[in-house]
């Protein structure tokens, strides 16, 4: 789960300074992320990840959906939901990974949205929290190319 409303590694990025002058960062290169997530979907393992997004996507936002289609090529599942579904939902306000609904990892950022790190636990309670809410979240949430037309066709 990505809740933040922009991320500082994407604003110092290459990137994020192509993207600000208007070019299509959808169709990059392959990277070491993306080579990995074809290996390992192609082994049968699931990368899925749900964003959450403003009802004005902050800039932060719109960067991840102009680069989302190539992680979605290379095999990953990302879907967006509104933050106002989210509060609904009284779904968790940090970012998370989970691997295999056994060990979750919550991640820690400071006001200027710098990844401090993340502590890693199988606690049952923290993980069945993180079920629940990558549950939640990801029903429903919309798929990426879906997600972008709406946005696209209110800006």
């Amino acid at each position: 789960m990505e809740t933040r409303r922009g991320y500082a590694s994407d604003r110092l990025s290459a990137k994020w300074a192509r993207w600000q002058t208007g070019e299509d960062i959808a169709a990059e290169p392959a990277n070491d992320w993306r080579e990995n997530v074809v290996e390992q979907t192609a082994a049968g393992k699931r990368f899925e990840r749900v964003r959450l997004v403003d009802a004005a996507p902050t800039p932060g936002q719109r960067f991840l959906l102009a680069s989302a289609p190539g992680n979605v090529t290379a095999g990953e599942d990302i879907r967006n939901l509104t933050r106002s579904q989210t509060e609904h939902l009284r779904l968790p306000n940090y970012d998370f990974w989970l691997f295999d609904s056994r060990i979750v990892a919550p991640f820690a950022f400071d006001e200027d949205d710098t990844n401090l790190g993340v502590y890693v636990t199988d606690d049952p309670a923290e993980v069945l929290a993180a079920c629940q809410a990558r549950d939640a979240a990801w029903h429903h949430a919309l798929p990426t190319h879906e997600f972008a037309r709406q946005v696209t066709s209110t800006v």
